[in-house]
């Protein structure tokens, strides 16, 4: 009997215990990962929740300008989150905050949060970040707005949380979006709204021409290039004639903003199609906007198959396109191959349209043979040009081998 009572007793209170601990704990973990009942919530507060299937309640007609999110320094986090959240590898972590994302709703959105902010502060958690967000707009925009806005850290991450809220929103309704970013636009330049950039973010994920609507109606600034940015690579990706076809259709009236938007094509269409690049770049009429999208081809080209890129540049019948790819390639192809570039030059013939080509291969050259590049620089026939490259050329020399340079130099007054 004694003995009984000595095992049995406290194994009985061992298993109490652990029955009470696995209940309580549970609990918490199904009140974090399953939204509450109607019977466990009361009718003030269902009252008081949006209903979901109308779209106008998730903004309430923003009767104030903003909703602050307030949360507590320390909310409640399930243990097993927070276990895997502060000690976890990164495959078991970012499959736990997943789930507490996907299940993320008011009732739990500062258990999030704070999951969240177990995190390492930096560049290192966007990934994360980018998923609070996109799923917080869904239910309260303004709440996702106000914390990335006050709470997220402003060298690192603030700029890229509000970007990310305004992208998530934007799908689901890019008026209330757009009112948003103009009303908390604090910059002096109004219409330079940086804030609208997130929201062509958005909309280019499910509605390409809404974006680039938005893209044309922005003002010339840096929201306008910074979206361009975003475009190009999104049309690139989807079909080269299209991204072509979208560079094209640029205004003219905004040369400068052409400029930079066919050069974005042409350096994001050249990584991936060379051939279709290469008869853009031979069609286009002269613009700088062309010389741009030239000189990204030849960068592309004279790094992978500089024979073929010189051969195209031969056949070239535009003067002027001719002359700043050739001026282009012999800069870059002298870098790997120098000799194969002089073989090359020595088959043009002698021309003010070869003059550029021969000075930007004197400049490459002049460090390493700068006899060699002071030997080149007088075979080029605009005398100015001759000058500028010669001089270049022989003040490398004097530094590698000052003797040999100025007996040189002597040899040349005789």
């Amino acid at each position: 009997m004694n003995a009984l009572i000595k095992i049995g007793l406290p194994w009985a209170l061992s298993l109490a215990l652990v029955f009470y601990l696995g209940l309580h704990l549970g609990s918490n973990v199904e009140k974090f990962t399953t939204p509450p009942s109607a019977s466990s919530v009361s009718k003030k507060q269902v009252d008081a929740l949006p209903k979901e299937n109308d779209r106008g309640s998730l903004i309430q007609a923003q009767k104030s300008k903003s909703t602050e999110f307030v949360y507590e320094k320390n909310p409640a986090m399930p243990p097993n989150l927070q276990r895997i959240m502060q000690g976890g590898d990164i495959v078991e972590r970012l499959g736990s905050y997943l789930d507490a994302v996907r299940s993320m709703d008011r009732s739990n959105v500062k258990q999030v949060v704070k999951a969240f902010e177990e995190l390492p502060e930096g560049y290192g958690r966007h990934l994360e970040m980018k998923l609070l967000m996109r799923s917080w707009v869904n239910f309260d925009p303004e709440g996702a707005l106000s914390y990335a806005s006050n709470s997220l850290n402003a060298k690192s991450e603030k700029r890229f949380g509000i970007s990310e809220s305004l992208a998530g929103w934007a799908v689901r309704d890019e008026k209330a979006a757009i009112a948003w970013a103009q009303a908390n636009h604090s910059g002096q330049k109004k219409g330079d709204n940086p804030l609208l950039v997130g929201i062509v973010k958005g909309l280019m994920e499910t509605d390409l021409d809404a974006a680039n609507r938005l893209f044309l109606s922005l003002p010339t600034g840096t929201a306008r290039w910074q979206a361009s940015s975003l475009l190009a690579e999104r049309f690139a990706k989807q079909d080269p004639q299209k991204a072509i076809q979208w560079a094209k259709n640029y205004p003219s009236d905004d040369p400068r903003m052409r400029e930079t938007v066919l050069g974005q094509i042409g350096a994001k269409l050249s990584r991936q199609d060379l051939e279709a690049t290469a008869n853009w770049a031979k069609s286009m009429a002269p613009e700088p906007g062309a010389d741009r999208v030239t000189e990204n081809l030849i960068a592309q080209w004279a790094s992978r198959d500089p024979e073929a890129a010189a051969e195209w540049t031969n056949n070239l019948t535009n003067p002027e396109r001719k002359r700043h790819a050739m001026a282009e390639l012999s800069g870059r192809w002298a870098l790997t191959d120098p000799v194969a570039t002089a073989e090359w030059l020595n088959t043009q013939p002698l021309s003010p349209e070869l003059d550029p080509a021969i000075a930007n291969f004197v400049s490459r050259i002049q460090g390493r043979n700068p006899e060699g590049a002071a030997g080149w620089a007088q075979s080029i026939s605009d005398p100015a040009m001759r000058k500028e490259a010669l001089d270049r050329a022989l003040d490398a020399w004097l530094q590698t081998d000052p003797t040999k340079a100025e007996a040189w130099i002597r040899q040349q007054k005789e």
